[in-house]
């Protein structure tokens, strides 16, 4: 179906949302749905699925009670208050009992789903519209099917994207803290340069602290900097990474790999908004918005002991999540054609093409190394070609 058909089914029947920060536990729901010619929308937490709540198209949503970002009764009594006609049945993704449903497995044969679906049911896609496997012709840069702007320095028109253009540019003008999650490669820094380019704060620094990066025994002193004499060889105070970012942006580069020890330091940031530098007794007001990124699963890490959970939930208040590319290969095309148009501009070249053997090669392969992998790929591809005008498949690994 072309996005513009699937748009103007949207609009023309109601749908389910299905609430979850599991994306297996996402995707065997919506499987189920779509068994039963449902119309479905997906959201990684409360927030994302109370705003797709707000835009009017929701009859029924089937909510993950295990949230990273609200508390699932406190949600469920807001969207009773405020949108009483919108069904609710409150699942669990952990496999225990929710609130009004059973583990998932029992979900094809349970009659409260069954008659929730009876209710969300929509008719089938008039014969007219394309065929569902159409895939969607691109529109440039500017913008996607839906009038949502593509996100500054991001290519890509997939309705995994969409829905991360439409999340970032909702939370993008507030001081509310994101966290960006995905698989390496993915993008999650070209998306936190998007919040802070469109957010208030896009005049003032931004700063990126990879949390990986630092040894252990610098990280504090990195963060939060220090004074004259804290240790051996601080021969001049020095300001931290934090404090640097002042009324602007600090982005949190794979947060799930700081120590406990700096967790509790970094949550007191967090909380309290001061940071107190190694070797002083005083504290400093920073005004810095946080976002934080990474690619570990911080909910398993909480279970394991290894992420306090006061801290998870600190930085998961609005979570985006970015899919990896072998699950949107509707963007490896654009993407192609944008590193390619890059290369050949850096050049100073004639602008080159892929021959469709090649374009077919790179839409096959399953990209473990993401965006960032298929980048490295098409510069070399250029770099072997020479002369040529066209990208062959011996010019890639």
């Amino acid at each position: 179906m072309t996005t513009s058909a699937l748009n103007v089914a949207r609009k023309t029947h109601l749908s389910t949302i299905v609430a979850s920060p599991d994306s297996l536990f996402r995707k065997r729901v919506l499987q189920q749905l779509a068994a039963r010619n449902c119309f479905a929308e997906e959201a990684c937490g409360g927030a994302e699925a109370l705003a797709l709540i707000q835009e009017g198209a929701c009859r029924s949503l089937l909510l993950d009670q295990s949230l990273p970002d609200l508390d699932a009764g406190e949600l469920v009594a807001m969207i009773r208050a405020h949108h009483p006609q919108v069904e609710i049945l409150v699942l669990d993704s952990q496999g225990g009992k929710g609130a009004r449903g059973g583990d998932l497995d029992s979900y094809p044969d349970s009659s409260e789903l069954f008659c929730l679906l009876q209710n969300s049911r929509e008719p089938r896609i008039p014969t007219e519209f394309p065929d569902p496997l159409e895939r969607p012709v691109p529109r440039g840069p500017e913008s996607t099917g839906d009038n949502i702007e593509v996100l500054p320095g991001m290519t890509g028109h997939s309705p995994s994207l969409h829905r991360v253009y439409r999340l970032a540019r909702l939370v993008a003008p507030r001081q509310t803290t994101v966290l960006l999650t995905g698989e390496t490669g993915t993008g999650k820094e070209l998306v936190a340069r998007a919040l802070h380019a469109l957010s208030p704060r896009r005049e003032r620094p931004f700063v990126i602290i990879n949390c990986a990066a630092i040894p252990e025994p610098l990280l504090e002193a990195e963060l939060f900097g220090y004074n004259r004499g804290a240790f051996t060889g601080a021969f001049q105070s020095r300001v931290g990474r934090i404090q640097m970012a002042q009324g602007g942006t600090v982005l949190l580069d794979e947060v799930g790999d700081l120590p406990l020890s700096m967790q509790a330091k970094l949550l007191r940031f967090l909380q309290e908004g001061e940071v107190q530098r190694l070797g002083s007794s005083d504290t400093v007001r920073v005004d810095s918005r946080v976002i934080a990124a990474t690619n570990a699963n911080l909910t398993r890490l909480v279970k394991e002991g290894r992420f306090r959970d006061d801290l998870y939930y600190r930085l998961a208040v609005f979570p985006i999540e970015i899919d990896p590319l072998r699950l949107r290969r509707e963007d490896i095309a654009p993407l192609s054609a944008h590193f390619l148009a890059l290369f050949s501009q850096e050049a100073h070249t004639p602008a080159k093409t892929f021959s469709p053997p090649a374009a077919r090669a790179l839409e096959q392969y399953s990209w473990p190394g993401n965006v960032r992998e298929l980048r490295q790929v098409i510069e070399r591809a250029f770099i072997l070609a020479e002369e040529q005008q066209e990208l062959r498949p011996e010019h890639f690994p």
